[in-house]
């Protein structure tokens, strides 16, 4: 069951009331220039691993706010380093950059430019908070204690920008001591903020599947073993590892996204090979779960005497949040004057490579509210005509300085 938590709590943290106010008014002057960066974005959308636009943006904007900027992380990526007045921890506050495969429906006037790629999951709206934070905390270097690293990553989509960031040093140099990311969801309304203690977002993995039997006349199929059949039984099969309630440790979902095989109608096919993904909440069911399959597979395609083979490949981890970092979120969220309540959920089915950050450094990740039903702003995310309320980046910024300032205050 969802929780609903009204806004007004007190304050565990030390944020005093003038700094709220001072960072509600900076954030409001940074609206439009938000809203002007965010549909910039969504024009000119690319793909992972080929945001040098997207990354040339960012990266000059960063420059200009007087940031020392690093370019070329985990290939495309973008890190601003702003250095308070006096030294201490190291916050990062992260962004993903890249879109989309797929055709725009929509006819807003800022519609994408590029066929065939889309910002079809907010990372357009991801951006410009991230930009409009450091414009904001830019303005108040001489309140922190310590650094915020700002991180535009490529690549969140497939095959995972987190881990080729950490792998170039994104934690290091200076040393992270926490790190924060969001989503805009439409699922919730814009003033609601999803969050959670602990598993917050399953982990994603994928897997081939090879099936192969033995090719024959269509007439005369004695002497041939029928590889559609057997997949045909082996999906079916599969299904029956899913477990879909969320709130269960067991919680599991396994789709078969692709099939592929047969060379004619008249001909038993020889040869059929699926690709698809596994979604799991619990470690120990996501390592256990190649062995789960190997028996259902070896079970359902053992009667068509059909051989298999399947490669298992583990992705991202499961986002695991950080309690005293939930706790900081909370309480920072808690005292604004906007908000219409946090919503504690259970896990989601979704998947997101922050969960390598957080493997490494505290952390929490958090939904952002962006629907906004009476506007037709309630499409869901990765949709050709998907589109949010814009006045959401406003509320995402505004959190994100607060908590830089309160962590780092």
């Amino acid at each position: 069951m969802k929780k609903v938590i009204p806004m007004g709590l007190p304050l565990l943290y030390n944020d005093p009331m003038e700094n709220r106010q001072e960072i509600d008014l900076e954030v409001s002057r940074m609206g439009e220039e938000m809203i002007r960066l965010r549909r910039d974005f969504h024009a000119h959308p690319e793909l992972g691993l080929k945001e040098k636009r997207t990354s040339g943006v960012v990266a000059e904007y960063l420059g200009k706010l007087g940031l020392e900027v690093r370019t070329g992380i985990g290939r495309t990526g973008v890190v601003g380093l702003l250095a308070g007045d006096t030294p201490g921890r190291t916050l990062m506050l992260r962004s993903d950059m890249d879109a989309l495969p797929m055709q725009e429906k929509g006819d807003a006037p800022y519609r994408s430019t590029n066929r065939n790629v889309m910002h079809a999951c907010g990372h357009d709206g991801h951006m410009a908070i991230l930009l409009g934070t450091a414009a904001v905390l830019s303005r108040f270097r001489h309140r922190l204690k310590g650094q915020v690293k700002f991180v535009f990553q490529p690549a969140e989509e497939r095959p995972g920008g987190a881990r080729l960031m950490i792998e170039d040093g994104v934690l290091q140099n200076p040393k992270v001591d926490a790190a924060f990311g969001l989503h805009l969801v439409t699922a919730l309304p814009v003033g609601f903020i999803g969050w959670c203690r602990g598993t917050m977002m399953a982990a994603m993995d994928s897997f081939s599947l090879r099936i192969r039997g033995k090719s024959g006349h269509s007439a005369m199929p004695d002497g041939s073993i029928d590889a559609i059949l057997a997949t045909a039984r082996v999906i079916t099969a599969l299904q029956g590892l899913n477990v879909p309630d969320t709130t269960s440790p067991r919680a599991a979902l396994i789709n078969v996204g692709t099939v592929n095989g047969g060379s004619a109608a008249n001909v038993v096919a020889e040869e059929v090979e699926l690709t698809g993904t596994v979604r799991t909440i619990d470690r120990e069911v996501r390592a256990g779960f190649p062995a789960a399959m190997m028996k259902v597979i070896t079970e359902a395609a053992g009667d068509t005497k059909a051989a298999f083979e399947l490669d298992y490949e583990h992705g991202y981890p499961p986002v695991v949040n950080d309690p005293a970092m939930a706790d900081l979120l909370v309480d920072v969220i808690g005292q604004t004057l906007w908000g219409k309540g946090l919503i504690e959920l259970p896990p989601v089915m979704g998947s997101e490579d922050m969960s390598f950050y957080f493997e490494q450094v505290p952390g929490s990740f958090f939904f952002l509210g962006a629907g906004n039903e009476d506007k037709g702003l309630n499409r869901p995310l990765h949709s050709s005509d998907f589109d949010f309320d814009e006045s959401a980046l406003t509320i995402g910024a505004t959190i994100f300085c607060r908590l830089a300032l309160t962590f780092l205050g």
